[in-house]
């Protein structure tokens, strides 16, 4: 393939650029020939205001940052106003999930959800420690009960902090506490950043970015981190398995269900559905050699974390899996399901169903999910799929699909570097002080049909390990390393010479799988027992490390930037236009002056070269600090220097 061609491409993926051409010759809209024809709003830079209809006000031309709008509203105000309710919106989204694991939960521990149970009674015990809760002499479900009515309060909470504020290191705490922006209840800070940006009220672009902060830490400290947590005691904490992801995953002679969203109540019970014997030989009995369930976006990232569910990819795929013509039911719950996959679905056999009482799109069927009685509402799924079955036309599957490694939760990794007895990150700090990891970089978030699709994602997460970064990725990220085939055992062939050898010494590959966009908890979990550990200084801003979202499109990674930066870590998008570009002060507010303040910043950039030198030149800097930026020597200690030790 020539260059000029390359440019002409979509995705980096194969299989999904096959599949855009299909859509293409049978004439078939998609998300990728729609981008095409629709221009993005200029306005989309922040400098419009539409929270009243005295406007919406556009302040444009070249002397746009001296105008105001009809109230008075300066260019400031209106981007601030702007971006702190993208980062309401987000946290709003990953904290509800967190409350309805929580519900989950609570019925679970009450008898009042069938089929339901707490697995990992382990981490029962310890997030109970987190939240003081006393388990001497408690049943499972008695403690899981306290576990979730705690996680409940977090929610409505009116004074005081979250529970989990308690989990950061101690100098970020007071650090919050002097700012003013230690969260309090999640509904709370959600609630209060909405009234503050409605018109007339917080008029002052800093005033707006602090509060915009607080809601942001709110959710990493709270929704995401409980959801996180309960995940793990319900259904298990996650342990490295294989397993396998792109579309080549869909089956052409089995029942293919994919499902799609971020609820794992409903995931899991669905993978208890296509494995009951009655429903394999149902399957059978309409001549599939069985069921075949897959995932897309990060419903998929959960059920592939805990139960191995292969993933038919990211964001980007849900309308590239059904132009297949193999997936017999595409079930749907909240966030990051597209009104159009309906249409393309006109095409094929395909159903769609939508299962949360939260979320209907207009002219699929709805099958509600009782978490009650989760199997009634599961096996209606699944026995309309086999029922679908026999409807299907032609179909027409890439044979593309990588082998990968996912399951790397905190607590295994504490094992993977300590073993059972000795489990600590201490391997990880000492190797970042020697240099033979020099950082450490979080890949996160999405896809946008407006930038090459994974091609962000992939070749920053290359790029990084060639330099001796370790690189941490979630959600729809996680996916595109993924099918590049960079989550396996041999992608430390492809790391630094350094990180290459720690690798092979510790069993750990360059790139690990976190997990969903909620278990982005779990990164702020581990940069807090890096500091913990000691070494790396005493606070998150010291360390060494980078946060990246190559590929964003929506309000949720703003949510995950804001507790990011609020925690002290610098991070970085790509892939879409800041909203904030329009104002100079907003730009300057979210970059230096969160710098000043949290020790962390945000900064949008144009492409992924940009992002691995800023990565780059930030950890470096971060090393220097610490005074771990020349090599260190290594020293054998004999008994006269082992005498000298103070123990």
């Amino acid at each position: 393939m020539s260059e000029e061609e390359k440019k002409d491409l979509k995705s980096i993926d194969p299989a999904a650029q096959a599949m855009i051409e299909e859509a293409e010759a049978k004439g078939i809209s998609t998300m990728f020939s729609r981008v095409d024809k629709m221009k993005p709003c200029p306005m989309g830079d922040g400098s419009c205001c539409k929270w009243c209809h005295m406007g919406p006000c556009r302040l444009v031309g070249k002397d746009r940052e001296e105008k105001v709008g009809i109230c008075g509203a300066n260019m400031a105000t209106i981007a601030a106003r702007n971006l702190a309710r993208h980062i309401a919106a987000g946290a709003s989204a990953h904290s509800d999930h967190g409350r309805d694991i929580a519900i989950v939960m609570l019925a679970t521990a009450r008898g009042e959800a069938e089929g339901y149970e707490s697995k990992d009674e382990v981490k029962l015990h310890q997030v109970a420690g987190y939240m003081s809760i006393a388990t001497e002499g408690k049943t499972k479900d008695k403690l899981a009960e306290e576990v979730a009515e705690e996680a409940l309060d977090n929610f409505g909470r009116q004074f005081g902090p979250l529970t989990y504020v308690a989990r950061a290191p101690k100098k970020r705490q007071e650090l919050w506490e002097k700012l003013g922006v230690t969260p309090r209840g999640i509904d709370r800070e959600v609630v209060e950043l909405m009234h503050r940006t409605n018109p007339g009220t917080d008029q002052d672009a800093e005033h707006i970015l602090d509060a915009a902060i607080r809601t942001g830490l709110s959710s990493g400290w709270g929704g995401s981190m409980l959801a996180t947590d309960l995940s793990d005691i319900m259904f298990g904490t996650p342990r490295p398995l294989r397993s396998e992801i792109n579309l080549g995953v869909i089956d052409k002679d089995k029942v293919n269900i994919i499902v799609h969203g971020h609820d794992p109540s409903f995931a899991e019970m669905l993978v208890v559905a296509v494995n009951d014997p009655e429903m394999v030989e149902y399957a059978k009995s309409k001549g599939a050699e069985g069921i075949q369930l897959s995932g897309i976006c990060c419903t998929s990232n959960e059920v592939l974390m805990r139960q191995g569910v292969p993933p038919a990819g990211n964001f980007l795929h849900q309308e590239l899996a059904i132009i297949t013509g193999a997936v017999d039911v595409m079930v749907v719950d909240v966030q990051c399901t597209m009104q159009g996959i309906v249409e393309v679905a006109k095409n094929f056999h395909t159903k769609i169903i939508t299962s949360s009482p939260k979320a209907k799109i207009e002219g699929a069927e709805h099958v509600e999910f009782d978490h009650h009685h989760p199997l009634e509402s599961v096996n209606k799924v699944v026995k309309t799929a086999i029922d679908n079955f026999g409807n299907r036309g032609e179909t027409k599957i890439p044979n593309i699909k990588s082998e990968l490694v996912a399951g790397f939760s905190h607590e295994y990794i504490r094992y993977m570097l300590g073993g059972k007895y000795r489990a600590s990150l201490k391997p990880l700090n000492e190797n970042i002080i020697n240099g033979k990891i020099q950082g450490v970089a979080a890949i996160v978030g999405c896809n946008n049909p407006r930038a090459m699709h994974d091609a962000g994602i992939v070749n920053v997460a290359r790029e990084l390990i060639k330099k001796n970064v370790l690189v941490v990725v979630t959600g729809c990220a996680a996916a595109g390393t993924g099918k590049a085939g960079l989550m396996t055992p041999e992608t430390m062939n492809e790391a630094g010479d350094s990180l290459k050898e720690v690798c092979e010494a510790t069993g750990m590959p360059p790139i690990l799988h976190l997990g969903s966009c909620v278990d982005n908890s779990r990164i702020l979990t581990i940069l807090s027992d890096v500091v913990e550990t000691g070494g790396l200084g005493d606070d998150i801003d010291q360390i060494p490390a980078v946060g990246i979202c190559p590929e964003w499109y929506c309000e949720k990674p703003f949510e995950i930037a804001a507790y990011c930066v609020g925690s002290g870590a610098y991070v970085i998008f790509s892939g879409a236009k800041s909203p904030v570009a329009a104002s100079t002060v907003v730009t300057n507010m979210i970059s230096s002056g969160w710098e000043e303040k949290y020790g962390g910043k945000l900064e949008i950039v144009d492409d992924w070269e940009e992002i691995v030198k800023r990565t780059l030149d930030h950890i470096q800097k971060k090393r220097k600090a610490l005074g771990i930026d020349t090599d260190q020597e290594r020293v054998l200690f004999d008994m006269e220097a082992r005498r000298e030790l103070s123990v």
